[in-house]
């Protein structure tokens, strides 16, 4: 269709319409196949929900006992196809091995998003018509970017796991913001039906609004940043700091999708939802920071395992509470299982290692006459939140077998906590099926129990003491990291229509008029004013220009068949003179007034599932028009059908000329826009 999804190093030059191209969908890596599950789950759920619509309408609307309990039987079937559907996309989503560094690792698997699927779109009929009976211009001149359009949209279902897709997604987002500028005005749709599937659910949602298409390319950069996150390599230090930095970012993109769109129709993009995945990422930034420290071993030294001690609580910590918001409604219906089960097994491994460490502390550090009291005191009393009672810490430094008791008790605390992190994961059958976390939590068990083993005694059983909670501690801050959209440089793809300042869908025009100008004693008769286009102003009445048909304040776009739409006072005012006292032909339009005024009924309808029905009653008030002129009729925005797909010329002809009138602008709530015809099947 055009260049624009050629390889870099292939192109020429990156141009205006240029873009890297998205990942082969055919591709048979392990990440393809676990999307291309994903697309066909979605069609099964779609097709079964519909079933289900079906069978509860017709449910309701029969009086007969026996259709009644032939659709109850029926409605029993398709709910239980829907639920082993939904196990089947829970197990799709903690197939966490397939975004894991290929690298042997010997650490507890990170949980990415799944990528949002899509429908195709057709841009290429609405546009099209829309720049001939909007922008009165020749629609056939924009198939170029209209299609270079719709390959970056076909480009970002399939991105790139790495930047340059993260970069893919980004321009495609920023694009939407000139295409929706341009082409879809505040009052009415222009055709274009926008499909999105739920990450979790599989329930398709349908809007014409792009505020759907703009959000769920949002979600998609998130999910792609915590792909990246669990790709990077957690054995070198590099890779650690990558990761962080990518959940970090994963967590800034989920963050301002959830300020930014707070309407959303899809349960993945909910308040409650979003809230939930931002913490999680958070708390796999944490994760990777403690892996960090780490990484070069843990020695075995007083304040060192103080400090790794504190910092492993609070990431038990975070992750506590992500279980606990994972738990919470309305997220508990939605967040996969596996996934919660995951955070609670890594919140009671995590606290398991604090009271490992501490409990090494105590069982192999006695205090020397050469250390400083003071100090060891002050490290162990920020532990602790209490201490037991009877028990001092300094005193038990000094003490031998307090030391040891105490640390024989933090000892059987790790234990338990890891019997209970080995007891969820064998409960949940996804979890249970991945080794490598097994493994983990395994070998971290075996250890605390032979640490244990090295201080049995006899007398044990007069031990009471029970070990008291860890207090969390870290120096190292973990927070969200905004995304960096000016970062990614766009150009309008439909740069052509002229400054989007003036020329958007917001603006109503006349169609293009011609008027011929002659130099009057080497005077034009008028003024121009203004950036890009530039203005008419100061028109003399009397002039040749005013009698062809200027008018004060037209917009001049064209000079002697130049475009100019772009070019500033100077430039034009040097066109217009460098043809000297020849005649010449400019091309002009004027704002058409139209007051449009929002109104007065607005029904909404909700139930149930997530449908709202928005009505906006538009009341049209227009100027009186010049009695010499006809008023022309005005062309109805045609609804598309499928049948004229194929067709490349428009269906609309350019409308005649209008003489001015005054809009008085009254804005919509994005929010009441975002609602307008949603639908939740």
């Amino acid at each position: 269709m055009t260049d624009a999804l050629l390889p870099r190093q292939a192109a020429e030059p990156a141009g205006d319409s240029y873009f890297r191209k998205g990942c082969n969908p055919l591709a048979e890596t392990g990440r393809s196949k676990l999307q291309n599950q994903r697309a066909v789950l979605n069609q099964q759920i779609l097709r079964a929900v519909r079933m289900r619509a079906g069978a509860e309408n017709l449910l309701r609307a029969t009086t007969n006992n026996k259709v009644r309990e032939q659709v109850l039987l029926e409605l029993s079937f398709v709910n239980s196809d829907l639920q082993i559907l939904k196990e089947e996309l829970d197990g799709l989503n903690i197939s966490v091995e397939v975004y894991q560094n290929a690298e042997e690792t010997f650490s507890i698997p990170l949980v990415p998003l799944g990528l949002k699927e899509t429908k195709d779109v057709d841009f290429t009929l609405p546009l099209k018509d829309f720049i001939l009976e909007h922008y009165s211009q020749d629609s056939s001149e924009y198939e170029d970017e209209i299609a270079d359009l719709m390959d970056l949209r076909q480009a970002c279902r399939t991105p790139s796991r790495d930047e340059a897709g993260i970069e893919m997604l980004i321009s495609y987002f920023l694009q939407l913001g000139y295409v929706e500028n341009r082409f879809f005005p505040p009052t009415r749709h222009i055709g274009v039906l926008f499909t999105w599937y739920d990450s979790f659910t599989g329930v398709p949602v349908c809007q014409q609004n792009l505020l759907l298409e703009k959000a769920s390319v949002l979600f998609n950069i998130g999910a792609l940043y915590t792909q990246i996150g669990t790709r990077c390599n957690r054995q070198t230090q590099a890779g650690l700091e990558n990761a962080v930095d990518a959940f970090q970012k994963a967590a800034g993109v989920l963050s301002y999708l959830k300020e930014t769109f707070t309407h959303t129709p899809s349960y993945d993009m909910s308040p409650a939802m979003l809230n939930v995945l931002v913490k999680m990422m958070l708390a796999q930034a944490r994760e990777c920071v403690f892996e960090q420290i780490g990484l070069s071993g843990i020695r075995n030294e007083f304040f060192t395992l103080v400090k790794m001690t504190q910092e492993v609580a609070k990431v038990g910590e975070v992750y506590m509470l992500v279980n606990t918001a994972m738990n919470q409604e309305p997220v508990k219906e939605n967040i996969p299982y596996s996934w919660s089960k995951l955070a609670q097994i890594k919140s009671d491994h995590y606290k398991a290692l604090a009271h490992y460490f501490t409990a090494t502390i105590l069982c192999d550090h006695e205090l020397q006459p050469g250390d400083d009291e003071d100090q060891q005191e002050k490290a162990m009393s920020q532990l602790y939140d209490y201490v037991p009672e009877g028990l001092m810490v300094l005193a038990v430094l000094k003490d031998k077998i307090q030391r040891k008791q105490l640390g024989k008790a933090h000892l059987r605390k790790a234990i338990v906590y890891h019997e209970e992190a080995l007891r969820v994961c064998g409960l949940c059958k996804k979890l249970r099926n991945i080794e490598v976390l097994q493994e983990v939590l395994t070998a971290a068990h075996k250890r605390s129990l032979l640490k244990y083993a090295q201080q049995e005694t006899e007398d044990d059983f007069l031990s009471l003491i029970q070990a008291p909670d860890i207090l969390s501690k870290t120096e190292h801050k973990i927070e969200t990291i905004a995304p960096q959209f000016s970062k990614v440089k766009v150009k309008d793809f439909f740069h052509k229509l002229g400054p989007l300042t003036v020329f958007s869908a917001k603006q109503r025009w006349t169609a293009p008029r011609t008027i011929c100008l002659h130099h009057e004693a080497g005077e034009l008769g008028f003024s121009l004013k203004g950036g890009s286009p530039v203005q008419v102003y100061c028109l003399d009445p009397v002039c040749s220009a005013a009698s062809a048909g200027l008018k004060e304040g037209d917009y001049i776009v064209s000079v002697d068949g130049t475009d100019c739409k772009w070019l500033g006072v100077s430039e034009v005012l040097e066109k217009l003179k460098s043809v000297g006292m020849q005649p010449m032909e400019i091309e002009v339009i004027s704002c058409q007034d139209t007051a449009a005024s929002l109104h007065s009924k607005s029904a909404t309808y909700s139930m149930g599932m997530q449908k709202t029905y928005s009505l906006i009653c538009l009341a049209m008030d227009e100027d009186k028009i010049d009695q010499t002129k006809k008023a022309p009729l005005k062309l109805p925005f045609l609804s598309w059908g499928t049948k004229n797909r194929q067709k490349a010329a428009s269906t609309l002809c350019l409308p005649s000329a209008v003489a001015g009138s005054s809009q008085v602008k009254k804005k919509l709530s994005p929010f009441t826009l975002f609602n307008t015809e949603s639908s939740l099947y």
